[in-house]
């Protein structure tokens, strides 16, 4: 099945199990704006928490914050936000519709890496067993050629991008032949900048009010927080301040679902070093970071590091960590060394010393900055895709599944009577009192019991259990496990000590140490 109908169908399944809605779904829904479900809003608490803990539980010397979205204007001058937080834009004539010019190349650089990838691929279905993938890249004369391209292709726009070049981004475009993927045509106007944050007014009355901006990133609420947070907590360097929260982007070219929206949720950790040391710093998070997501066991092969060759202007080393989506490898976190440029300039701007006096050295100096910032939105996109499974069975059934990690699961435990009568709905019910307050559980007894544990497969339950008539004498239940489906015979009264380990939080914070 091609990758793009595996998306699909991984969005609606999404809407279907209660995962995620699209905005105002009974007005047609809302560009670029998605709702929560009950099973999605469970999945991504999970996925805060676990991102929580690891962070404030794990570290003593980092704390958290939760600033305000609504900031003095002043802020977004100083960050550079009023004047550089721009998209260089394209629109094609024919289908009036507007795309980011760097997307567009990015996408076509893409193509060459599939290009080779499935010259590697023909290679390997035809040598088999004697297939050297290396040898083959490094001899191939159709795969040199293409990599040869596509490095000419990604040296040309890293140039122009640094450069800020808008007319070379347009005529990358043109010499590519890329294409408008509505119209089909190639009439594309000039690339211009586009500012992408949301404005509103505040004040009670309009000759009152005053031009503010919805937040476009959760870190400067931790930058202008950082002498409050350092003297009130006495901390010392090094030191990390750690936050969730929404932020919103007028994004223009906003698709794959969740992977861009206009109102996203951000999990940020800005670590404050003494300067000098924020490569060292720099690397060690990198590496923490990695380890974070392949606590999750989706498999080292799904990640990879990009080091940005354009940097920001506040930055002088920066990383993404990539996630293998069903659309390609994408960023889904971001690791930066941000320098001292966003305490300088809040100082600047606001006229106050913000420093760090060093007992050590006897001296006065502005922190440097590590930043790890990652998409909430995009870390559930990439746990849903990861997880999405249509599983042949045995004698020809299938079934969906969301091979969801235990921890993170929105329901840990489904208990299910066999039958609606001869108290076992009471029993089961009894099952779940005892348990709830340990991990979230559910009772369920309609339709067949292989009904009902479909269901359950599709919302990712890991664990099932039946009660049935011997229960009533054995005081044993069935438990059955979601990935193999394997089945077991045990005591109710050992329930909580099999289940509670595999589901908690503290089973992926143990990988971490």
């Amino acid at each position: 099945m091609a990758q793009e109908d595996v998306f699909k169908k991984i969005v609606s399944h999404c809407k279907e199990y209660g995962f995620v809605f699209p905005s105002s779904d009974i007005y047609d829904g809302l560009g670029a704006v998605y709702d929560y479900g009950q099973n999605g809003v469970e999945l991504k608490n999970n996925i805060k928490q676990y991102w929580w803990k690891s962070m404030v539980l794990l570290h003593e010397n980092i704390v958290g914050i939760d600033a305000a979205i609504f900031m003095h204007p002043t802020t977004w001058k100083a960050s550079g936000h009023v004047d550089a937080f721009n998209d260089p834009l394209i629109d094609n004539r024919d289908s009036k519709k507007r795309y980011r010019a760097d997307v567009l190349i990015e996408d076509q650089i893409a193509k060459y890496d599939e290009k080779i990838d499935k010259e590697v691929a023909k290679a390997r279905k035809r040598f088999k067993e004697q297939f050297d993938e290396a040898q083959y890249r490094a001899t191939s004369p159709r795969v040199l050629e293409l990599a040869a391209q596509r490095e000419a292709l990604h040296e040309r726009y890293s140039k122009a991008m640094n450069a800020g070049d808008l007319g070379e981004l347009r005529q990358i475009i043109l010499d590519e032949e890329i294409v408008c993927p509505i119209s089909g045509t190639r009439n594309w106007t000039e690339v211009r900048q586009f500012n992408l944050m949301f404005s509103t007014e505040v004040g009670s009355t309009a000759e009152g009010a005053s031009k503010i901006y919805l937040r476009p990133e959760t870190a400067q609420g931790i930058f202008v927080n950082y002498l409050n947070v350092q003297k009130t907590g006495r901390m010392k360097l090094p030191f990390g301040i750690a936050q969730i929260g929404k932020a919103f982007r007028n994004e223009i070219v906003a698709r794959q679902f969740i992977f861009r929206m206009r109102e996203f949720e951000q999990m940020e950790m800005q670590y404050f070093v003494k300067p000098g040391t924020e490569l060292d710093w720099f690397a060690r998070w990198k590496e923490t970071r990695m380890k974070w997501h392949q606590a999750l066991g989706f498999g080292a092969e799904n990640y990879r590091f990009h080091d940005h060759e354009k940097l920001a202007h506040y930055a002088n080393a920066a990383s993404d960590i990539e996630f293998h989506m069903p659309f390609g490898f994408k960023e889904v976190e971001g690791i930066h060394s941000r320098t001292n440029f966003d305490l300088s300039q809040h100082a600047k701007y606001s006229g106050k010393k913000i420093e760090y006096f060093d007992p050590e050295t006897n001296e006065s100096y502005t922190p440097y900055v590590i930043e790890t910032s990652i998409g909430v939105d995009r870390m559930f996109l990439s746990v849903m895709c990861h997880s999405y499974e249509e599983e042949q069975l045995e004698g020809g059934d299938t079934r969906v599944v969301l091979h969801l990690p235990a921890a993170l699961a929105p329901v840990k435990l489904a208990v299910m009577p066999l039958v609606k009568k001869d108290g076992l709905p009471e029993k089961a019910e009894e099952i779940i009192r005892n348990l709830r307050f340990h991990f979230n559980c559910k009772y369920d007894e309609k339709d067949s019991i292989g009904k009902r544990y479909r269901r359950q497969d599709a919302i990712g339950t890991p664990f099932c259990v039946t009660v049935d008539h011997d229960t009533l004498k054995d005081n044993c239940v069935t438990l059955r496990y979601r990935d193999s489906m394997k089945q077991e015979r045990v005591p109710i009264d050992s329930l909580q000590a099999i289940i509670e380990d595999q589901v908690s939080i503290t089973s992926l914070l143990k990988k971490l140490l």
